[in-house]
């Protein structure tokens, strides 16, 4: 469990395409196997510390003959930004992906003492 012990807590959200490889005949729609894809996103406003993230699917468009198999999350979480990982495996075809994240966490408030 995360505490939060600011005077200001900060929502931050997005919605990004994470990859479309369809068109250009890339490696999510024409491999096989483990396959990564990964996506640096950066908050407009930092936080003081590593917030909490939450990441989700919000549109994926796969091969109807092939097995759906997907893994999506957040890491390399800092006060700055993190990282959105997709992952699948197997036959399993994509031709797009998409997510929606939300970070929350602790932010500077103008009322914030330092002394150094």
């Amino acid at each position: 469990m995360k505490y939060l012990t600011s005077q200001s807590i900060g929502v931050a959200q997005g919605d990004d395409v994470l990859f479309s490889d369809f068109e250009d005949g890339g490696e999510m729609w024409t491999g096989e196997g483990a396959r990564e894809r990964r996506k640096a996103l950066l908050f407009r406003e930092p936080f003081r510390g590593a917030p909490m993230v939450h990441v989700s699917l919000s549109m994926w468009d796969m091969d109807s003959a092939t097995n759906a198999r997907a893994d999506v999350a957040a890491e390399k979480i800092t006060e700055k930004g993190f990282d959105v990982v997709f992952r699948t495996w197997g036959d399993t075809r994509v031709a797009r992906a998409r997510i929606r994240w939300i970070a929350i966490g602790e932010v500077a408030h103008e009322d914030d003492w330092q002394l150094y």
